[in-house]
């Protein structure tokens, strides 16, 4: 009696041990999605991708970034350390570095090299330059290292900033075709990346070519193919379908997934037989598997958000995103997975489009921003005091202003006056109004928070709202507002109850949620603000 009471015993505490912890987190971020387009679209999404975790999970209908600028590199940094740039120290996709004085890109890492079938400089990637630990990380780390984290997307920065400094691996798209690596992560790529690589699967989605997924009538939430807001793919002769990708291939190179649909397709099917082949899931140590679909990035800078490309686009991963929650039921079990669903950032409207519906808003050439700064140095000062202009942060050569005699703070303030003459600019702060932000002024708690001395300009520079520093076709991002910072977050699935709210969330709690919810430590910057609607 006492041996069966006491295999009870630990039977039960087996059980309720097990129970603290899905066998299994998936994160899932979609480059450049707003919110929006869940409502947009949702009447032609099917109901099992898209809808259903929102039927079935917790949706926050008002989540949003709370620093600037909103690009990838940072956003994915921010949902997985549940921090911002100031913090975690990405503060952009690639930016001028002021202690080194050169420009650097977030993963760059000189150190390591390329694993896999990729060129040289493709695989130089890293995560040193993250200066805080991931909720990736601090898994690894709670379950000694035997919990497996494995990133995955078609971009470098979209694996490698979410799988944190421990991961068993990150893997991203190279222009061969392949996914590759670091030796960051091992010396050589698993046999399974090896046999998926040799098999070429990117070539059937070239071969077919991309038309519309569905009816053209299905397509009246966007406007006409042909329009003038969209910038061409590879040079073709007009934005419209069908694109021939086999003569666009054989010109280039297999990179021209990236600016279609089909790198989410293919992007699922290695997170799949990442599944599959890691046996992610499998047991009681909780596993995590990041995943990063990039393609509605490249589609929406080049086409803008109100092209049939980009529709087509979300139409087919909400497709995707069926078919993977299907297979993560049947290998892993409905009960067993934690999944969420985020952006990395959102996006603008395109300003033409805007302006010829009548909406007095710009887009400049960075080039011309540049070329207007050094114009008027020379004019005032005599010399070209600019160092670098560039993330909306204006550098001055300290040098150059010191061997003329002049003061600093008076230079910074010629160039705020000259700055705020310009149409598109609203304010321009000082590196001494940022560091002495005490959060009242709303815009510049953003550029606080996305702010790092030791890296970031002289001045930050903030347009008005629908302005953008970009070219005349597709649209892009980076500003805090709302068109940018605006994205979705859905949690499903293991201990997630269904439910909305419409309270103001901020991304950065995202991490810290996870880290309360599966019972690890937060990561070591987080600001630790959780989404009680989670844990409840």
């Amino acid at each position: 009696m006492k041996k069966v009471f006491l295999f009870f015993a630990f039977g039960l505490s087996y059980l309720i041990n097990a129970q603290q912890r899905p066998k299994l987190v998936v994160g899932i971020v979609v480059d450049q999605m707003k919110m929006e387009y869940l409502y947009r679209f949702s009447d032609d999404f099917t109901p099992n991708g898209f809808k259903r975790l929102m039927a079935n999970g917790y949706t926050f209908q008002n989540m949003h970034f709370n620093y600037m600028p909103t690009y990838t590199g940072p956003g994915h940094a921010s949902i997985y350390t549940g921090t911002t740039p100031a913090t975690h120290g990405i503060v952009g996709n690639d930016w001028f570095n002021r202690s080194l004085g050169k420009e650097m890109y977030c993963t760059d890492d000189a150190a390591v090299k390329t694993i896999g079938d990729g060129t040289i400089e493709e695989g130089k990637m890293s995560p040193k330059n993250l200066l805080s630990t991931t909720i990736t990380d601090e898994l690894r780390l709670e379950t000694n290292f035997k919990g497996k984290v494995i990133g995955i997307s078609l971009k470098d920065r979209g694996a490698i900033l979410p799988a944190g400094h421990f991961a068993n691996w990150a893997f991203w798209y190279s222009k061969t075709g392949a996914f590759i690596s670091s030796t960051f992560y091992g010396e050589k790529l698993p046999e399974w990346v090896t046999e998926f690589n040799n098999e070429k699967r990117f070539m059937p989605y070239i071969n077919k070519g991309w038309d519309l997924f569905k009816s053209a009538a299905t397509y009246d939430e966007s406007l006409p193919d042909d329009n003038p807001y969209e910038g061409k793919l590879y040079k073709s002769v007009a934005p419209v379908f069908p694109y021939n990708l086999k003569d666009m291939y054989d010109k280039n190179d297999a990179g021209v997934l990236r600016s279609t649909p089909f790198g989410n397709n293919l992007l699922a099917e290695f997170a799949i037989k990442a599944i599959e082949k890691e046996e992610l899931g499998k047991d009681n140590n909780t596993d995590f598997l990041t995943v990063s679909f990039s393609s509605t990035d490249y589609v929406g800078h080049l086409m803008g958000p109100r092209s049939m490309e980009l529709q087509d686009t979300y139409l087919r991963l909400d497709q995707t995103i069926a078919d993977f929650l299907t297979y993560l039921d049947k290998t892993v079990g409905k009960d067993n997975y934690l999944l969420f669903l985020t952006a990395d950032h959102a996006g603008a409207e395109n300003v033409s489009y805007l302006k010829d519906n009548k909406y007095a808003v710009n887009n400049i050439d960075p080039k011309e921003i540049v070329k207007g700064l050094k114009k008027y140095s020379q004019d005032t000062f005599g010399d070209d005091l600019v160092l670098n202009y560039s993330n909306f942060n204006l550098y001055f050569n300290k040098e150059i202003i010191k061997n003329k005699g002049l003061e600093l703070l008076k230079v910074k303030q010629s160039f705020k006056d000259y700055l705020m003459t310009q149409v598109q600019v609203k304010r321009v702060y000082s590196e001494e109004e940022i560091l002495a932000s005490t959060g009242n002024d709303f815009y510049l708690n953003f550029i606080s928070k996305g702010y790092d001395p030791s890296q970031n300009g002289d001045l930050v520079l903030l347009d008005k709202p629908g302005n953008i520093e970009y070219s005349g076709t597709g649209t892009s991002h980076g500003t805090p507002y709302s068109y940018d910072t605006h994205v979705p977050a859905i949690f499903y699935g293991w201990h997630i109850k269904q439910g909305e709210t419409h309270d103001r969330k901020v991304i950065t709690q995202i991490a810290p949620t996870i880290a309360q919810k599966i019972k690890i430590p937060f990561p070591n910057g987080t600001e630790s603000n959780v989404l009680l609607e989670i844990l409840e």
